[in-house]
């Protein structure tokens, strides 16, 4: 009698036993996933997110084995042409189908590619490394540990944004990467009258910018694996040079400043084909407004955040994973919107005359002669790993709830 009676308690004391070890080992895959999730999220800032291709008849495949390709990073434009493998012609570099697809497009009223999220490629880093805080912090254990690391992640991205952006010459602590768009974006200065690899098409609307005395001021030619310093002097010099001569209205000399610098990039843009000044000032000045708004914004909601990080056994705790897990989906929204912008905001002084239209997002359509391609790139597919793996860290979380400590 005496062992049967003991025989219950000690199964019941074994219980709490047993939850308490599921519980860590929820919580241990919890931060696991969280891991996946930070470098998922590292590795796709530094990868292409989406790839866009125009493909016709007269672009052959033996001139243009991918059509027309570019890649979108989340702070820049690449090139997407490859080097042809052709033992006919031999080539020294790729073609840059950026500067081909804006010929292309310019002459249908279409704003150049670098025209498109200004401010989001600027704010990039800032953005990133704010999910990463949210991700450290929704997988880090205790109250006072997740504030610390988080107050501390917050103030470094706030600093480092507000030197940036608003510093004498705080595009220095902007990434090589987004500097180099804006230098590829412009030109990188190379003869291309010498260039005898062209499609005659190619030429032929060159040729045409040429008499029309558009690009005749390029930026020197700076090597593909310049440094970030060479790449600002680059963008310094051309600022320098197309300042125009005014004794009424001087242009401030080169500050160097993030918002600055994103706000006469966009402005070179803009002006590239068509020069009205006075449109493409209000533009500008409605993206140096949203900078100043996602700025603050940034700001108030990393004082949310860490309002938010100090009540794990509050439903709002799980904000902090959901929030990188949308970023695939914010991604889409976001990429179509400027193509929406881009199809609705033709300028009546292109060459032709289109119906405002809704470029493809996701799929191959049809503008013109040309078939679009647009479909996702190794980024997206990082990105929605970040989905994948907060999700999974959300739910490991809720199903061990108080192994999270206060």
């Amino acid at each position: 009698m005496t062992e049967s009676k003991g025989t219950p308690g000690d199964a019941a004391g074994d219980r709490p036993a047993k939850a308490v070890g599921r519980r860590s080992q929820a919580m241990l895959f919890m931060r696991i996933a969280s891991v996946v999730a930070l470098l998922a999220l590292t590795a796709s800032y530094f990868t292409p997110v989406w790839w866009v291709a125009l493909t016709a008849p007269n672009y052959p495949a033996l001139t243009f084995p991918d059509g027309v390709r570019i890649n979108f990073h989340v702070n820049r434009i690449s090139n997407g042409c490859l080097m042809r493998q052709s033992t006919e012609v031999v080539e020294k570099e790729a073609l840059d189908c950026v500067h081909e697809m804006d010929t292309i497009n310019h002459f249908v009223g279409m704003y150049p590619i670098a025209s498109g999220g200004p401010v989001e490629k600027l704010l990039s880093p800032f953005l990133f490394s704010f999910l990463g805080v949210l991700i450290i912090g929704f997988a880090l254990p205790g109250r006072r540990l997740r504030t610390v690391v988080m107050g501390l992640g917050f103030a470094i991205i706030a600093v480092w944004m507000s030197v940036a952006l608003f510093t004498s010459n705080g595009v220095r602590y902007l990434d090589r990467g987004w500097v180099a768009g804006l230098v590829d974006s412009l030109g990188r200065g190379e003869d291309e009258t010498a260039n005898e690899n062209l499609h005659p098409l190619v030429k032929q609307l060159k040729e045409s910018l040429a008499q029309s005395h558009i690009g005749e001021t390029s930026p020197p030619k700076v090597e593909g694996d310049a440094s970030k310093d060479q790449l600002i002097s680059v963008l310094k010099t051309v600022y320098d040079a197309k300042a125009p001569v005014s004794l009424t209205d001087p242009t401030p000399a080169w500050s160097g400043r993030g918002i600055d610098v994103m706000a006469w990039h966009y402005d070179e843009s803009l002006g590239r084909w068509f020069n009205q000044p006075v449109e493409n000032a209000h533009l500008v000045a409605i993206m140096k407004t949203v900078l100043y708004i996602v700025y603050a914004a940034m700001l108030v909601a990393m004082l949310a955040f860490l309002w938010i990080a100090r009540k794990p056994r509050s439903v709002l705790f799980y904000v902090l994973g959901l929030v990188p897990m949308i970023l695939p989906v914010a991604f889409v929204i976001e990429y179509a919107g400027w193509l929406w912008w881009y199809g609705h905001s033709l300028n009546a002084m292109g060459a032709f005359t289109l119906t405002p239209f809704m470029p493809t997002v996701f799929g191959d359509g049809k503008v013109a002669q040309f078939t679009t391609h647009s479909y996702p790139s190794t980024g997206f597919a990082l990105m929605c790993v970040v989905a994948v793996a907060m999700a999974v860290a959300i739910l490991q979380r809720r199903a061990a709830p108080r192994a999270a400590k206060d």
